[in-house]
């Protein structure tokens, strides 16, 4: 057990309802992350979580993939990560694993972390920017009306909050609550996993037959983590030690000498999502909002980056700079990128199976994925580098993630990431200095005036045209750009008022 990171907040149920401008159901990944986002543009934000630590049972998604890493980066906290994980090239899509070292990003990498390392070091970073966390203690439901949310805690209190954001997983309540919709596929396979110890030799590695894919592998401290396909389609009812045992002998027939489990869960293939990612001052993140398998590590990495993209508009709402509709580009941006990693998910999962037909499907799906273009676009989808949200025509770069440039300013040499540790957006200006007036928004962006000297390169579409400037919001992404293009640089005041609010008064 560690020290907790945050403030606990007192559990007394009859002491005075407490207020906040947005509380998290729910602290794992996405909650963290959305809290730290939130912290970062000074919002009072408070995290209710059922665990009593930040400690994490078994070992669930493996790692981060290239532009959640990006994503870490520009907040300034991505070493601590790296330190702490194992960098490789884990992305892949069904029997290929994909090399992305010639990808125009730093992190031309995937990272082999396990959650609860993430949690904890997400949780330290959440911790130093004091956000307050309520313990021990679950969202049961709400009721919300036209300035706030009533939110109902399961030890007989109660927040008041202007908006209440469910990161409380694919059971969601605030999701049912809010009677938002979860369409979608049942499950057609489920997994047992496990953290066990055995005194047979286990059999490492993964292997795909008849029977279908399913491996383990040993961890450090000497057990052995097991993914197991069951034969049938089971319920949801929590796995036992025994049907453990009778699984690993269907499998390998052998149980390897099982002796106990540290850790034992199930996870199955059903493929759901939220119709709506937010009902009024109700919205949805990471598994709330979908599940689907954990083919390819989608989960944690789209959690974390809808938090991103969903805090600094959350943030601008609150302090009444930017309309409510803002919030509404979050479902409008984040759902479609959602909705296609869950129908990479169910592709995936079906080419898992292990009969020979399903052998030659792979073999065709390998044969095109080892060809150069289809590498690097099924690479880009996986890691998350091709996210594009549709902001119009113009510019390759709109509404794409900024690369991070090495540019000389004024200070000396500079990396553009370094200039969103803060999540606030930037107007990098490349060309004359001074050129771009933004006083009306002075206190919502942040003017850059460098150089830049070198080619501008994208996954999968390679080198583009270098602007003269571009706004990059707090997410990364780019909202304006001036290309020269005929009426580019009147448009900017536009953009700082569509994605920043209304100008100031002089």
């Amino acid at each position: 057990m560690h020290d907790e990171p945050g403030r606990t907040m007192d559990p007394t149920p009859s002491e005075k309802e407490r207020a906040h401008a947005v509380v998290i159901a729910g602290g794992g990944p996405t909650g963290l992350m959305l809290a730290g986002e939130l912290a970062l543009a000074r919002v009072d934000v408070a995290v209710v979580e059922r665990r009593q630590t930040q400690d994490l049972a078994g070992a669930r998604a493996g790692g981060l993939h290239a532009r959640t890493l990006e994503v870490l980066d520009q907040r300034g906290i991505v070493e601590r990560f790296v330190a702490r994980g194992q960098v490789a090239q884990p992305a892949g899509f069904g029997p290929v694993h994909f090399d992305i070292s010639d990808f125009p990003t730093r992190h031309n990498y995937g990272l082999g972390l396990w959650q609860d390392v993430t949690e904890r070091l997400l949780a330290d970073w959440v911790g130093e920017l004091g956000v307050p966390f309520y313990r021990g203690r679950e969202v049961t439901g709400f009721a919300q009306d036209d300035d706030g949310v009533d939110v109902a805690l399961s030890d007989g209190g109660s927040l008041r909050a202007a908006y209440l954001v469910g990161c409380d997983g694919g059971r969601s309540v605030v999701r049912k609550a809010a009677g938002i919709d979860f369409p979608g596929w049942d499950a057609s396979v489920s997994y047992l996993i496990a953290i066990t110890q055995m005194t047979g030799e286990p059999a490492f590695g993964i292997r795909r037959d008849q029977k279908g894919t399913y491996g383990m592998g040993k961890l450090e401290d000497g057990s052995v983590r097991v993914v197991l396909r069951e034969d049938e389609v089971a319920d949801r009812t929590e796995p036992t030690l025994d049907d453990l045992r009778r699984v690993l002998t269907a499998l390998y027939g052998t149980d390897f000498g099982l002796r106990g489990a540290t850790w034992l869960s199930r996870f199955t293939d059903m493929t759901r999502q939220a119709a709506s990612y937010r009902k009024g001052r109700v919205l949805l993140a990471g598994d709330a909002a979908h599940v689907h398998s954990p083919m390819g590590g989608q989960g944690l990495n789209l959690g974390v980056q809808e938090a991103v993209n969903l805090g600094w508009k959350l943030a601008q709402v609150v302090k009444g700079a930017s309309p409510a509709s803002l919030l509404d580009t979050y479902h409008a941006e984040r759902h479609p990128v959602a909705a296609r990693a869950l129908r990479k998910t169910m592709a995936q999962t079906a080419l898992s199976r292990g009969d020979e037909r399903m052998e030659a499907v792979r073999e065709s799906i390998a044969e095109l994925l080892h060809m150069d273009e289809p590498r690097k676009r099924y690479a880009a989808m996986m890691t998350g580098l091709d996210v594009h949200y549709d902001l119009g025509a113009g510019h390759p770069l709109l509404g794409r993630r900024m690369p991070d440039l090495d540019v000389v300013t004024a200070d000396g040499p500079r990396r553009v990431f370094s200039f969103l540790h803060e999540a606030r957006p930037v107007l990098l200006n490349l060309g004359e200095p001074g050129a771009f007036d933004v006083t009306a928004w002075s206190t919502r962006v942040r003017r850059v005036d460098a150089r830049h000297t070198g080619a501008w390169e994208l996954p999968v579409l390679g080198a583009v045209a270098a602007p003269a400037a571009v706004l990059i919001r707090p997410d990364g992404h780019v909202a304006w750009v001036e290309d020269g293009a005929p009426g580019a640089g009147a448009r900017l005041p536009e953009a700082l008022a569509n994605w920043l609010g209304a100008p100031s008064a002089a």
